[in-house]
């Protein structure tokens, strides 16, 4: 069946903006490198922590100026896309000092699955390290491969953790509700699960699922709203935006706006009503990863936007939103894999090339 009209313009435009030339609205300084960096996340004193996949997590300043490695940092499996992964802070950091992993973890078997660490960050000049650390979280099962662990975390303004869950590359499981891979997760801050969940009376882990139906999100934000909102990568491109809504089924591996890597197709969502469709799709492939809505002063014309990381597109990706409705407004080429985005304590944005090499960036409006 084909596409609806209004999808098949949101394609059009993507796929037009992936060849405009856009000057690039701000300038580019190089501040570090790093070998496979993932994450990184500010310190209230302006610091950044930044992890590395093979298992590392460092303090940085804003001038590049990288500590000895943070000892005690749980052991990763690394392997494929497996390592460490994200790093965020409680709400309440600045008083209680604990911080937030996600990597892989080795199980039983030659199995792996993605896990959440919370630990007290302990900032001792020449020797940081992590204390009481704990594991509050655990993709169920633990399965084969070493692809598709998702595990980008967010809070929202009500302490709640909501933590992205791939696929694992197995497919039908994003849709069985026995377990938590191809979901979105919301849990509290311990680990528990709050009582509001959609499907919190079925106990166990079907408990934590806020979402479902999801392949490989790898970026997710909340908006000025309130708003959950997730970045997912397609099989053979028909990447996603969705605006994540509680307890709704987002589709895969039923229906998708790509392809199975073999050429099997699959179906679109307009041919599957009952399931909630991508705001944007994305054909072909931008590969989304790290995502943050911006709300600085620097940069007026992106306030409110989405801003996207672009693996295989190499590029920065703004998306303006307008209610429910989300299209892609410009594209910002880099040149190199991009991993993460955050802002800055001043507005700027800050970005983290990927593979080895990869570099922290720091990007300014443009000097007069």
């Amino acid at each position: 069946m084909l596409r609806s009209f209004s999808l098949l313009m949101t394609l059009f435009l993507a796929a037009t903006s992936w060849a405009q030339e856009i000057e690039l609205p701000f300038d580019v300084s190089p501040v570090a490198t790093f070998n496979e960096p993932w994450a990184m996340t500010f310190l209230p004193d302006g610091r950044l922590l930044v992890t590395e996949k093979r298992g590392r997590l460092y303090v940085v300043t804003r001038e590049g100026e990288k500590s000895r490695s943070v000892e005690e940092v749980p052991n990763v499996d690394y392997r494929g896309q497996g390592g460490l992964g994200d790093v965020i802070l409680h709400p309440d950091f600045e008083n209680n000092g604990l911080i937030y992993l996600s990597y892989a973890e080795e199980g039983a078997g030659n199995t792996r699955g993605a896990a959440v660490a919370r630990a007290r960050l302990v900032l001792v000049k020449g020797k940081n390290r992590l204390e009481d650390v704990e594991v509050i979280w655990r993709q169920n099962p633990k399965v084969t491969d070493d692809g598709h662990y998702g595990h980008r975390m967010v809070f929202d303004s009500n302490g709640h953790l909501f933590i992205t869950s791939g696929d694992r590359q197995k497919f039908e499981p994003a849709q069985h509700m026995t377990g938590n891979v191809g979901k979105i997760v919301r849990i509290n801050d311990d680990g528990t699960v709050p009582e509001g969940n959609p499907f919190y009376e079925e106990g166990d882990v079907t408990a934590e699922i806020w979402s479902l139906g999801h392949r490989n999100p790898l970026g997710i934000a909340v908006d000025a709203d309130g708003r959950l909102w997730s970045t997912e990568m397609g099989p053979l491109h028909g990447d996603e935006l969705n605006l994540v809504l509680k307890g709704k089924n987002y589709g895969y591996p039923i229906v998708s706006e790509g392809d199975h890597y073999n050429g099997d197709k699959i179906p679109n969502h307009d041919t599957r009503p009952e399931f909630e469709a991508p705001k944007v799709a994305w054909v072909p492939t931008i590969a989304p990863a790290g995502t943050i809505f911006y709300s600085g002063d620097r940069f007026p014309q992106m306030k409110g936007s989405i801003l996207i990381s672009g693996l295989a597109s190499r590029a920065i990706i703004r998306v303006e939103i307008d209610g429910d409705t989300a299209r892609e407004a410009e594209r910002y080429e880099m040149g190199a894999r991009i991993r993460e985005i955050e802002q800055g304590p001043e507005g700027n944005l800050w970005v983290l090339e990927d593979r080895d090499g990869g570099r922290l960036l720091k990007l300014t409006p443009p000097a007069k």
